[in-house]
């Protein structure tokens, strides 16, 4: 007869296929039903939050609903971290926990309801007669909102029999934030006649305007309008017409094209959350441009948004295209963009190889880098300085190839255990993993499993400057000791060798010969590849000048 534990196993499994974990007490049966019983893919990995941020990944590499598991107590409160940034990012998942006994907690089992409530994410709890129905209520909340949600198993039920499992009705996916009532119609109307008589207008775009499927509308749109485009880091690569794109908005983006930013007179901003860094902490757009939010949030998201719409931004950027139509705007005659130089503008400082202390300049390598990746990659980053040397330097084909799991609570050790649920979603891609080495370390359980489970599909680019280099960045300039910002020279090469995969330490430009050999070879039989590049930290990315004025 099926247990409680079964129930759950199969409800999920109808709902997703790949499910990333560590075993342990409190989720020892499920895991048993699932493997046994279901077709689901189980991989274990070696810290309960890198089950999470696998998950995580898998979800915005474009591959659907995961899962984590981890057991109850310990193994739960290690996922905190992993849980904040999927709740602060948006991201839906189902993490499946042991937890206490219906008769009440033992002496170390802790309020893991209020924890995960803390951190933003609701808690469903199955029981011996409802177990798959809350199966699937935790999956539809999970999708319905966008966030993680903890499905959580008793102890002393999760071995029971259950009966017969019933079967499972297919989730129905959120219908799309239309706007409506008067109010947004007078908005609506607004926003038309702000592009219609724009002399220099400008369109914004994010990740959530990518998950709406707003890329051909938007296309149009800009079309219509001769829009100069842009996007945040998380929506590299969505407007089709790249040939009039300025690339990232914000710390990352080239100085040139961010001085164009000021020039316009209307910006309209689709699926953008418009935080800190792509707002440049508020100079990304000059005083007089009119800024328009479009976004499902309850309110505009920056406090230099002068009309805010709420709606899906393919909805809308679809409905302002047949407004604009329907004024005669056919996208005949010359615009604003036409008169720009745009690969002036995109353009990029690369240096000489070696920095004033004699290792190598990571701009150098960012560049020299980015023509040996390989064509069909997903680019994973972890959270730190460098990581604005991958979106400065590396193309990106779509917001989906682009993962910086980490950035939205500002977390590092996030890289390694992404890999494998990047890999499972893009199983035809190279994954390639972008951290420095504070983050490497932090998550380095987790190497382990990056090299087992991606194998010849997985590169890892370390940054390795011997430091926290944002630390050394924001508070070393302002005077405070150094010592507790350094870390001791780490070999990352001779790491991922002892866990069977290959490592190349890399001093200079030359030695970068060892990836395009890696290319030639066959993914199949090939090993996971890590480049320990020994990189200056002298160098400062763009980005983080603007962080450290903010602290002066």
């Amino acid at each position: 007869m099926p247990t409680v534990s079964a129930h759950v196993a199969t409800t999920l499994a109808s709902h997703l296929k790949h499910v990333y974990g560590v075993m342990g007490n409190g989720n020892a049966y499920f895991l048993d039903a699932l493997v046994r019983s279901t077709d689901a893919s189980y991989v274990p990995v070696r810290h309960e939050a890198g089950a999470v941020f696998a998950a995580d990944a898998h979800f915005r590499a474009g591959g659907g609903l995961a899962a984590a598991t981890t057991t109850y107590g310990a193994g739960f409160t290690n996922t905190m971290t992993a849980l904040a940034e999927s709740v602060q990012a948006h991201v839906p998942l189902v993490l499946v926990v042991g937890d206490e006994p219906t008769s009440g907690p033992r002496p170390w089992d802790v309020d893991q309801i209020a924890m995960a409530s803390a951190v933003g994410a609701r808690t469903y709890t199955v029981g011996l007669t409802d177990a798959a129905a809350t199966t699937s209520i935790a999956v539809e909340h999970a999708l319905r909102f966008n966030v993680p949600t903890v499905l959580a198993i008793p102890y002393d039920v999760a071995r029971l029999e259950a009966g017969p499992i019933p079967a499972t009705a297919p989730t129905r996916p959120a219908p799309p934030v239309v706007p409506a009532g008067e109010f947004a119609e007078a908005t609506l109307a607004s926003v038309a006649e702000a592009l219609a008589g724009g002399e220099r207008p400008f369109l914004l775009a994010g990740r959530g305007a990518w998950l709406s499927g707003a890329g051909e509308a938007l296309g149009e749109l800009a079309a219509l309008t001769h829009a100069v485009t842009a996007t945040s880091a998380l929506g590299r690569g969505l407007f089709p017409q790249g040939e009039f794109d300025l690339g990232v908005a914000g710390g990352f983006g080239a100085p040139a094209a961010m001085d164009l930013v000021r020039e316009a007179d209307v910006a309209v901003v689709f699926g953008a959350g418009l935080n800190q860094f792509t707002m440049r902490f508020g100079a990304l757009f000059a005083p007089g441009t009119r800024v328009i939010q479009v976004d499902t949030e309850p309110t505009a998201t920056h406090a230099h948004v002068g009309t805010y719409l709420r709606g899906d931004a393919a909805w809308v950027a679809s409905e302002l295209v047949a407004r604009l139509k329907a004024k005669g705007l056919d996208g005949a005659g010359a615009g604003w963009r036409e008169a720009q130089d745009f690969a002036a503008l995109r353009e990029r400082e690369v240096p000489a190889e070696f920095a004033e202390d004699g290792r190598l300049d990571p701009r150098a390598a960012a560049a020299a880098l980015a023509p040996l990746l390989p064509e069909e990659r997903v680019v994973v980053s972890d959270g730190g300085h460098f990581l604005g040397w991958a979106n400065m330097y590396w193309p990106v084909a779509r917001p989906d190839r682009m993962l910086m799991v980490g950035t939205a609570y500002q977390t590092i050790g996030t890289g390694f255990p992404s890999m494998p649920g990047a890999a499972d979603a893009r199983p035809e891609s190279t994954v390639v993993l972008t951290s420095g080495d504070g983050g490497g370390l932090m998550a380095l359980a987790d190497l382990e499993t990056a090299v087992r489970h991606c194998g010849g599909r997985g590169l890892a680019v370390v940054w390795n400057d011997a430091a926290y280099g944002a630390e050394v960045n924001l508070y070393g300039v302002l005077g405070l000791e150094r010592s507790p910002m350094l870390i001791e020279q780490v070999d990352f090469a001779a790491l991922t060798a002892s866990f069977g995969g290959r490592g190349v330490v890399i001093n200079r430009l030359e030695d970068l010969s060892a990836l395009a050999a890696w290319r030639e070879e066959d993914p199949a039989t090939r090993p996971f590849l890590t480049l320990d590049l020994r990189i200056s930290g002298a160098v400062i990315a763009p980005h983080q000048y603007e962080v450290i004025e903010q602290n002066r």
